[in-house]
C-alpha cells in the first residue's frame, strides 16, 4: 500500500507538472496574438527558450537557493536512496515535485515576456531569465514555501498566522508582474507608441483567435496549477477546483462589462480572476472566489488602461496589471475571505496577507530594477531602432511568421 500511494503521488504532481508545462503554450499564444505579426516568431522562441534556461538552472541553482536541496547524488539515490545529509522520497516524488516547481519558476519570465515584447534583445533577456530564476525568484520562494530567513516565522509571531498563498498570488504572479514592471520602464516605449504630445498611438492586436487560444490554454492549465499544489492525493480538495472555476467566470464577467465588450479584455479577464484566487484557493467560500474573481477582472481593466493612456507605461500585454496587480489583491483578498467571518475555512490574519504581500511586491519590483538596469548599464536590453522597425522576427531569427509571404514580397 505504501508503494501504492508514492506512485500515485508521483503520477499526481507529474500530471500537474504536465498541465503547468502546457501553460508555457499559453503565454506563448497570447504573446503572438497581441503582438504585430513582425513579432510573432520572436514570441514563441523567447517562452520555449526561457523554459529551457529556466529547466537548468533552476535545477542546479534555483532549488539549492529556495530549498536548500539539490540532485548531485546517484540515480539510485533520487528515486528513493539516502543522500547524504537529506532523504530522497520514495519513486522519484523529489524529482516529479522539482519539475512541478521548476514550471511555476519558468513562468516568471514568461510573464516579463509579454511586457517588454516587440523591442527586447534575445541575448540580454536570457540573461535575465538566468538571474531571476536562478537567484532571485528562489529567494522569495524560499522565504514563502520553505524556511529562508525564519522569514514565516517573524510574520507568525507577529500576527497570530504565517503568510498564506496556497498556489502563488504573490509568489508567482505578483513576482512575474512587478519584475516586469521594471523591465518595462527601463526598456520604454516601442517606436511611435506615444506622439510628441503625450498622446497614445492605438496599435490594434494581431491575431485575436491566437489571443483567445492563449487564454485557453491557461485557463485549462489553471486548474494544474491551483489544485495540483497540494502536491499529494492525500492533500487534494475540490474546494481548490471549484473556487479557480468561479473566480475565472467571475473575472470574465466583470472584464466583459467594464472592458466594454472588448475581446482582449475579456479573455484576459479569466487570467486576472485566476491569479488573483490562487493564494486563498484552498481556503475561501467560492461566493468569495466569485467576488475575488469580478474584481479581479474589473481591476485589470482599470490598470491596463491606466497604464498604457495615462501613466504611458507600455506594457504590451498588461503583465503588471494582470499578474501584478490582480496578485496582490490575491494576496491580501485571502486575508479577508479565509476568514471564517467570511465563511472561508480560517487560519488566515488580515494583517498577515497585507504584509507578505507588500513584502513580496517590494522585493519584486526592486529586483526587476535593479536586474533589468543593470543588464541596461552593462550590455543594453533594447534593440536599435531600426531592428525594432523591422520587427524581432526577421532582426533576431532571420524569418518571419509566414515565410511564404516574406518570399512573395
Amino acid at each position: 500500500m505504501e508503494a501504492i500511494k508514492s506512485g500515485a503521488d508521483v503520477f499526481f504532481v507529474l500530471l500537474g507538472a504536465v498541465m503547468v508545462l502546457a501553460m508555457h503554450a499559453g503565454f506563448a499564444f497570447l504573446e503572438v496574438g497581441t503582438v504585430r505579426r513582425k513579432n510573432q516568431v520572436n514570441a514563441l522562441v523567447k517562452i520555449i527558450v526561457d523554459l529551457a534556461m529556466s529547466t537548468v538552472v533552476y535545477f542546479f541553482i534555483g532549488y539549492m537557493v529556495a530549498y536548500g536541496v539539490n540532485f548531485l547524488y546517484s540515480a539510485k539515490d533520487l528515486i528513493g536512496g539516502a543522500g547524504e545529509g537529506y532523504a530522497f522520497a520514495a519513486s522519484g516524488y523529489d524529482l516529479v515535485k522539482f519539475f512541478f516547481l521548476m514550471t511555476f519558476a519558468a513562468a516568471i519570465p514568461a510573464i516579463i515576456s509579454g511586457g517588454i515584447a516587440e523591442r527586447a534583445k534575445f541575448w540580454p533577456q536570457l540573461a535575465a531569465t538566468a538571474i531571476i530564476v536562478g537567484i532571485v525568484y528562489p529567494t522569495f520562494e524560499g522565504m514563502v514555501w520553505g524556511s529562508k530567513f525564519g522569514f514565516q516565522d517573524m510574520i507568525a509571531a507577529a500576527f497570530g498566522f504565517g503568510f498564506h498563498d496556497f498556489a502563488g498570488s504573490i509568489v508567482v504572479h505578483a513576482v512575474g508582474g512587478w519584475m516586469a514592471l521594471g523591465a518595462v520602464i527601463m526598456l520604454g516605449a516601442r517606436m511611435g507608441r506615444y506622439r510628441k504630445d503625450g498622446r497614445m498611438v492605438g496599435i490594434p492586436p494581431s491575431s485575436i483567435p491566437f489571443l483567445a487560444l492563449g487564454s485557453w490554454i491557461l485557463s485549462v492549465g489553471w486548474f494544474g496549477f491551483n489544485v495540483m499544489s497540494a502536491q499529494s492525493l492525500e492533500g487534494v480538495s475540490g474546494l481548490v477546483a471549484m473556487n479557480s472555476l468561479m473566480a475565472m467566470v467571475g473575472g470574465i464577467l466583470a472584464a466583459v462589462v467594464v472592458g466594454r465588450n472588448d475581446p482582449g479584455f475579456v479573455h484576459n479577464g479569466a487570467l486576472a480572476g485566476l491569479v488573483a484566487v490562487c493564494a486563498g484557493s484552498d481556503i475561501i467560500h467560492p461566493v468569495g472566489a466569485l467576488f475575488v474573481g469580478a474584481a479581479a477582472g474589473a481591476l485589470f481593466v482599470w490598470g491596463f488602461n491606466q497604464c498604457q493612456s495615462r501613466w504611458k507605461i507600455d506594457d504590451v500585454l498588461g503583465v503588471w496589471p494582470l499578474h501584478g496587480m490582480c496578485g496582490l489583491w490575491g494576496g491580501i483578498a485571502a486575508g479577508i475571505f479565509g476568514l471564517e467571518a467570511f465563511g472561508g475555512l480560517g487560519g488566515v490574519s488580515f494583517m498577515a496577507q497585507l504584509v507578505g504581500s507588500l513584502v513580496g511586491v517590494a522585493f519584486a519590483a526592486v529586483s526587476g530594477f535593479v536586474v533589468y538596469g543593470g543588464l541596461k548599464a552593462s550590455i543594453g536590453i533594447r534593440l536599435s531602432e531600426e531592428e525594432e522597425f523591422l520587427g524581432a522576427d526577421l532582426s533576431l531569427h532571420q524569418i518571419g511568421a509566414y515565410p511564404e509571404d516574406d518570399v512573395k514580397g
